[in-house]
């Protein structure tokens, strides 16, 4: 049944302390941006700071939303409850956010993070739209 593992005092003391550090956050902020990608199979929502750098992220396929119901609004909400509570842990309080694609969860992930009580300062949409498309096909001899 293999060799018995003896658990010294130091071991458990420094499990205490990485779990104590990991709950620490690190640096505090007062103001981020919002992505959200908001697609028809998905639903992606990235929290930055002002410069850009990554603070938390989420996407309903990592919530467990497996096949279609992936790009519901109801794993949109529950992407956008997530990413707020983790936003008040950072001491977030205001947002811009910037919402890309046409999707059906564009919106409400965006209401259940103002559910949460931080406030938005602006929304921009940036969904990528053709002016012109792709030059047609040539027409078929047959």
């Amino acid at each position: 049944m293999g060799k018995k593992r003896i658990v010294t005092t130091k071991e458990v003391g420094t499990e205490g302390a990485e779990s104590k550090r990991s709950s620490n956050i690190k640096k505090r902020f007062a103001f981020g941006v919002l992505y959200v990608e908001s697609t028809y199979n998905n639903t992606k929502v990235v929290l930055t700071d002002p410069a850009g750098n990554t603070l938390a992220w989420s996407s309903s396929g990592s919530l467990g939303f497996k096949g279609a119901k992936k790009g519901t609004p109801f794993a949109a909400s529950k992407v956008g409850e997530l990413l707020a509570e983790r936003a008040a842990a950072i001491g977030i309080r205001d947002i811009d956010v910037v919402i890309r694609g046409v999707g059906s969860g564009r919106e409400s992930s965006i209401r259940a993070f103002t559910a949460k009580g931080i406030s938005i300062n602006s929304i921009k949409d940036t969904t990528p739209v053709p002016h012109n498309g792709p030059r047609p096909p040539k027409p078929r001899r047959v």
